[in-house]
């Protein structure tokens, strides 16, 4: 049984033989090796039957000996498709970059839509976006994603509160929230103001209320600070208390910190592999080759590509290796002992409210052991330590 594939890649044509000695010149075919099929005849003296191309081009020697004339009706198969294409290559070439155009034109950013933003903040986000390339024209594979579009716009533009980018299509829309302007304050019940903690009243500013502690005055937790009954014995009325009571107040913190420390910095050098992703064939287009440098971390970036509104199967994929070095650091006992102590303030200062303030430090117990250095510090704190407590409603006797 003959593979249609192989006569289909190989080329085969139909051809009519006239003559009187047709079934000689047929037997001499098949004896010289030639193949043939679909044989059928048309009178006496006429046949039609298909063959390779290739054996094709030997029949004209046996059809003059037989005294046989010798037509081809169809060509059919790879060659001639071929040979068709290249007449037609105009066209087909027309039509592929046609295609690769309107591809291009997919990835390219058409729009920049911001919405929620004032005149003045959409004119700063728009020069950010200048920055970063993010401009009508370019070509949407080279750019940062949506997400790292987003963290730097939130980090270098000062007066915005969050901002969301979204992608659809050739378009960025931008959807902006604003810092806001303080909100008035809202009206208040009737409270005091109480300690939160334990504490030495350091300074206060009371804006309305009755002051119930004086500097220097050591207060305990629910003591209470500034009263909102104020008025003369049998005519006071209730107010909320306001104002800031800021105390001085302890915090104790232990931090260990080695002598020794091994970490990983990047040098400089890096390598960019930009690939095709069909599926999960990777096929490499630039950055050939590993990196000169051994030690490295892989940042990878992957875009899909765009047909008009429709996304392909096809990705565009952006490998960027930096070249790392393993460093060791290494202090002093001095110097360890100066860098635990700042490592203990930035570890109380994440409790802490954000106006509060180190008074003083002091080191309970340092020891140096396992290669480390160990640390117990008191902390002195100015805080505010005033909290509303609302004032219970009087019953009637």
């Amino acid at each position: 049984m003959k593979n249609q594939w192989i006569e289909f890649l190989s080329g085969r044509v139909t051809v009519k033989v006239s003559g009187r000695g047709i079934e000689r010149f047929l037997n001499v075919l098949i004896r010289n090796g030639l193949m043939i099929w679909n044989v059928k005849r048309h009178g006496t003296e006429t046949i039609t039957f298909t063959m390779r191309l290739e054996d094709a081009l030997k029949i004209r020697h046996y059809a003059r000996e037989r005294d046989c004339s010798v037509s081809f009706l169809k060509r059919a198969g790879m060659p001639f498709l071929f040979k068709r294409l290249l007449k037609n290559s105009g066209f087909a070439a027309g039509a592929l970059l046609f295609l690769l155009i309107i591809m291009v034109l997919s990835n390219v950013i058409w729009g920049i839509e911001i919405n929620g933003a004032k005149p003045a903040t959409e004119y700063q986000i728009r020069k950010e976006l200048d920055k970063m390339g993010v401009k009508i024209g370019k070509i949407q594979l080279f750019l940062d994603n949506v997400e790292g579009i987003q963290r730097k716009l939130t980090n270098n533009v000062g007066n915005l509160t969050w901002v969301g980018v979204e992608l659809k299509g050739t378009t960025y829309h931008l959807q902006v929230v604003e810092k806001k302007e303080p909100e008035k304050a809202e009206q208040l019940a009737p409270r005091n103001l109480v300690a939160k903690k334990n504490a030495i009243i350091a300074n206060m500013y009371v804006e309305a209320g009755q002051k119930m502690v004086d500097i220097h005055d050591h207060v305990e937790v629910g003591q209470i600070l500034v009263s909102g009954t104020i008025g003369r014995e049998g005519q006071t009325h209730q107010v909320a208390a306001v104002g800031e009571v800021w105390g001085e107040t302890w915090y104790r913190s232990h931090v260990e910190l080695p002598l020794e420390t091994i970490f990983f910095v990047f040098n400089g050098q890096e390598k960019r592999k930009n690939a095709l992703i069909i599926g999960n064939l990777e096929i490499p287009i630039w950055g050939f080759g590993e990196p000169t440098f051994k030690d490295y971390e892989v940042e990878k970036n992957v875009k899909k590509i765009k047909f008009l509104k429709w996304e392909l199967p096809i990705s565009f994929g952006t490998e960027t290796l930096r070249a790392r070095e393993e460093t060791t650091r290494t202090y002093s006992e001095e110097e360890a002992e100066k860098n635990a102590l700042e490592l203990a303030k930035n570890k109380i200062k994440t409790v802490l409210d954000e106006e509060a303030t180190i008074k003083d430090e002091k080191i309970l117990h340092k020891e140096l052991k396992d290669g480390k250095v160990i640390l117990d510090v008191h902390f002195k704190i100015i805080e505010n330590i005033a909290v509303g407590q609302p004032i219970p409603k009087e019953t009637p006797e």
